[in-house]
Order: structure tokens, then C-alpha cells, then sequence
């Protein structure tokens, strides 16, 4: 038997309708679409290198990945798309910078409870 289940059922209708009230007025699929672009390793890379940098143009995105510019290109471009980045062009060359605070707050708190999980174990 699983020892991280309910043996039994027993709904606590308060807290439950509580809960499905406020997430009613939440936008949860947005939501996951954020975490499901983060969930690449390079993209979330992408996202940790501009949230240290105030912005990074592609060619220097490229490199600390590892990758070519055009793949680089691609995941910024996915990163733009949902809002998580935004871009500026400066004669031929294009600068990404991430779009919103809150985004860069989420992104150091994840590499932060990360860094605790890995002490712990």
C-alpha cells in the first residue's frame, strides 16, 4: 500500500470551494504555458542568462548556450511569443532583454530552490 495517499476520502468543502472559486478567476493556461516554454534546458538557460544581464543580443545568447544562432534565434523568438522576452534592434544587430520583473523574480526564485534541493540531498 502507498503510504503517500488518502486511505480514505474526506473532502473539506470549505478549502475546496475556496480554492476552485479563486482559481475560477485565474488564467491557469497561460500560466502553464509559461512554465512549459521554461521547461526546455536551453530556453530556461536563456531566460536565467537574461535575467542576470539586462539585456543580451543573440550572437551573445548563442554562445553561452552553446548553440548557433539560429537555434539561439528560435528559442528567443519562443521566449518573445509568450511574453517572457522582448526585443530591441540596433542597426544589425537585435537585443533581447526580458519583458517583465515578475518573470525574472520566478526564474531566480526556481535556480534558488534548486540550489536548497541539491544541499539537502
Amino acid at each position: 500500500m502507498n503510504n503517500d495517499i488518502c486511505e480514505i476520502t474526506c473532502i473539506n468543502e470549505e478549502k475546496v470551494n475556496r480554492v476552485k472559486t479563486s482559481l475560477a478567476e485565474q488564467n491557469s493556461t497561460d500560466v502553464a504555458k509559461i512554465f512549459k516554454v521554461l521547461s526546455d534546458d536551453t530556453r530556461i538557460k536563456i531566460a536565467y542568462a537574461l535575467s542576470v544581464e539586462d539585456e543580451l543580443c543573440v550572437c551573445d545568447v548563442a554562445n553561452i548556450t552553446g548553440s548557433t544562432i539560429a537555434t539561439a534565434s528560435h528559442h528567443l523568438r519562443l521566449l518573445k511569443n509568450l511574453g517572457i522576452a522582448k526585443y530591441r534592434k540596433e542597426g544589425k544587430l537585435v537585443f533581447y532583454s526580458i519583458d517583465d520583473e515578475h518573470v525574472k523574480n520566478l526564474i531566480h526564485l526556481a535556480f534558488a530552490h534548486q540550489k536548497e534541493v541539491r544541499e539537502i540531498e
